[in-house]
């Protein structure tokens, strides 16, 4: 078993033999993952707010205050990018519920343990992940 923790404090899911895929067990190792995980991003937009309120200075020299102004807008944006990792979290809690997590939302079959330890909000299997990903670059040109 690797010693590597997953998202900082959780051990990676080692099924039993015989283990059914999204067993009660695994689907509450995946529950806690995520609520961990969403707690985790709830408090570093609380700590950014906190912190933009604090640092609100306002700088006489126009080069300080684009700099600070260019540091918020970057913040702003990690933050906006938290809110819908937050909002892909609870939909992927929702599946859990609903008894659909696990499976591929494009063809149905299991995603796997291992990808989904690395990406606990994935809803395609890597088949499906890597056409659409294909699709997306021919889009593109």
């Amino acid at each position: 078993m690797p010693e590597e923790l997953l998202h900082k404090q959780f051990a990676p899911y080692v099924p039993k033999k015989g283990e059914e895929y999204m067993s009660d067990r695994q689907l509450a190792h995946f529950r806690t993952i995520l609520e961990t995980l969403k707690a985790e991003l709830m408090q570093d937009i609380e700590r950014t707010v906190h912190t933009m309120q604090d640092e609100a200075t306002v700088f006489a020299d126009p080069n300080d205050r684009a700099s600070q102004e260019t540091d918020i807008a970057i913040e702003l944006r990690n933050r906006d990018r938290e809110r819908k990792l937050i909002k892909k979290i609870e939909e992927t809690i929702a599946q859990i519920d609903s008894g659909d997590y696990g499976y591929c939302s494009g063809c149905g079959v299991e995603i796997g343990i291992k990808r989904l330890e690395a990406r606990p909000t994935a809803s395609l299997c890597i088949d499906c992940k890597t056409l659409e990903e294909v699709r997306e670059k021919q889009v593109a040109k």
